[in-house]
């Protein structure tokens, strides 16, 4: 079963247990109405810091996402493995049933390529519009708005309604977008070839000519790369083609076995729950794509699936043959 008519199915079959469980709650921190109109700060003060190694407020975020009106199962956890919290993840302290509900996202806190584009397209998107077009990136337009909404939030500093959830996101990645030249050719062909074509998405998707954004932010590379980074690793599409970033629901990292399904209601409220049963201790995971493509994985997200077995006949061949090497496997 494709995974949006497992959407489609679990809205139908589980909503009922679900919102029993996690009742949506109006929004006291809710975002602020779309612009009426766009101008740039006249002083830019980002409290933001998005170099590599600045820290990240997790606790200050979950205190928001609180008063924003999150829900989440007992035992519900965010905790890291390394020292430096550069992999912020979600597991559970306690057993969890199966179909038991771990998360509620109220619709207003969730960022969306379709409220980007209503909230930010215009006609003097035109020449930046054309600019995408002129490179054939304009399959990418959806995250190109997610993109600009997360650089319009980040100038508002501490006025931003996600403030809180953009101080808490992390700043190093190791995926393909944040390689250089050097680090392609170290890496197996399907790899190489496929980071490559990421690293070109995100050089083809330039935010130069953008006339709402001031002049600092339209030549800060690091923050047009970061706002990329944000929206390609952490928005997935709906069945309706939509991309939605979920504050709070982003934590959930990926797994060749999963333990959480999500769905979204008539509302647009976001909504987690057990896919089987989980004990305490466990990960929460979803899956970000196709278990069977680590190179994919890996150029998008940055990481190895060692849960997947198709990770190690790729990366880990007994010998090379003419056949792998026409499939790309090998040089």
């Amino acid at each position: 079963m494709k995974f949006f008519d497992f959407v489609v199915a679990i809205i139908a079959t589980t909503a009922a247990v679900t919102v029993s469980a996690f009742q949506a709650q109006q929004v006291r921190t809710a975002p602020s109405p779309i612009l009426a109109s766009f101008r740039s700060p006249t002083i830019l003060n980002y409290a933001v810091n998005i170099a590599e190694n600045a820290p990240r407020d997790i606790r200050t975020m979950e205190e928001w996402a609180g008063a924003c009106g999150v829900q989440k199962s007992d035992g519900f956890q965010l905790t890291s493995d390394d020292e430096y919290g550069l992999d912020v993840y979600a597991m559970t302290t306690q057993d969890l049933p199966a179909g038991s509900p771990v998360l509620f996202v109220p619709e207003a806190m969730i960022l969306s390529s379709n409220k980007a584009v209503q909230e930010l397209r215009s006609e003097e998107m035109e020449p930046a519009e054309k600019l995408i077009r002129s490179v054939n990136a304009e399959k990418g337009l959806r995250q190109y708005y997610l993109m600009l909404k997360i650089i319009v939030e980040y100038e508002k500093v501490e006025q931003s309604p996600w403030f809180p959830w953009l101080h808490s996101l992390p700043r190093y990645y190791s995926n393909a977008a944040s390689m250089t030249p050097f680090c392609y050719q170290c890496l197996p062909s399907l790899m190489r070839k496929l980071a490559m074509e990421e690293r070109a998405n995100l050089n083809h998707l330039s935010v130069k000519k953008v006339p709402f954004l001031s002049v600092e932010t339209r030549g800060n590379a690091n923050l047009w790369t970061w706002a990329y980074q944000i929206v390609y690793t952490r928005s997935f599409e709906t069945y309706d083609g939509d991309l939605r970033i979920v504050p709070m629901g982003d934590y959930f990292n990926h797994g060749a076995y999963t333990e959480i399904d999500f769905a979204y209601d008539e509302e647009g409220n976001y909504f987690a729950q057990t896919s089987y049963d989980v004990p305490a201790g466990s990960p929460l995971r979803m899956s970000y794509a196709d278990a069977t493509n680590p190179s994919f994985l890996f150029a998008r997200y940055g990481f190895v699936d060692e849960s997947s077995p198709a990770t190690f006949c790729k990366i880990f061949p007994p010998h090379i043959n003419k056949d792998m090497e026409e499939l790309g496997y090998a040089q």
